[in-house]
């Protein structure tokens, strides 16, 4: 499983996270505590806001400790609203498409989590994306098919609704080929201002996923950056997170799958 990191607020260099904590993203990439696997070393990626709608990304396939780059980019870069990510592949290759966060237009997505049996219905997968976003698909990965879905599912209208829509497409997907395969998730999606985490999963077993609210600034995590474990908080089983403007709310993510047509 990977980890990641989504960091909303005022402007800040990404070495403040990614690189400078004792439990940085890069410190987890080689021993992380919550994953199954605690090394993460099948690539990373960073994407980030600036100037322009549309997110900057810089993607490698080397692992984040032992690349030099990532870390000068993240001492000169500062971003209100960034996401970082450090890969353990679930199957596919290890390539910069298939390494996140993923862009389309504005947007930005990441994900720690799998589709299980995910070669068995990955054809069908990529049925649920419309033409117009399939000329997006870059790698083969089950999260970047995800995004591209959901962007089908009118995402701009409704991001939960569009997620809920195609986690449920899925999970029914799973269950008519095989029964005993389930869908994990977790994820962060961003359109420039707003910012959206969910963790949910179709056996109830989501991997890991923490929040950490200041004055001026919302940090979700794959686990937490310091030992101070009181001061953040857990996302609950089948909830999303939903940063807007300067609320952050917590909703059930469970309700949407239901509801979800």
């Amino acid at each position: 499983m990977c980890r990641w990191i989504a960091y909303r607020g005022s402007p800040v260099l990404m070495e403040s996270l990614v690189a400078a904590p004792e439990r940085s993203l890069i410190s987890q990439s080689i021993n992380a505590a919550e994953g199954k696997t605690p090394i993460n070393g099948d690539g990373f990626g960073l994407g980030w806001y600036g100037e322009k709608a549309e997110p900057g990304l810089y993607r490698e396939v080397r692992p984040a400790w032992s690349d030099e780059n990532l870390r000068s980019i993240c001492a000169q870069v500062r971003s209100r609203l960034f996401f970082a990510h450090v890969r353990a592949s679930t199957g596919s290759e290890s390539s910069r498409a298939n390494c996140h966060p993923f862009a389309h237009d504005r947007y930005l997505f990441m994900h720690n989590g799998a589709i299980d049996n995910y070669d068995s219905i990955r054809r069908r997968i990529d049925t649920l994306i419309p033409d117009e976003f399939y000329h997006a698909r870059r790698g083969t990965t089950d999260s970047e098919a995800i995004f591209l879905a959901a962007l089908g599912f009118d995402l701009a209208a409704s991001p939960a609704s569009a997620m809920a829509r195609t986690l449920k497409r899925i999970a029914g997907m799973l269950e008519r080929a095989n029964s005993a395969a389930h869908v994990h998730f977790t994820s962060a999606l961003s359109d420039g201002e707003n910012l959206w985490a969910f963790r949910w999963a179709s056996d109830g077993r989501a991997p890991s996923l923490y929040w950490r609210r200041t004055d001026d600034a919302l940090v979700i995590v794959s686990e937490p950056l310091d030992n101070a474990r009181e001061s953040w908080q857990e996302v609950p089983q089948g909830c999303m997170l939903i940063a807007n403007g300067e609320r952050t709310l917590t909703q059930c993510m469970n309700a949407e799958i239901r509801r979800a047509a």
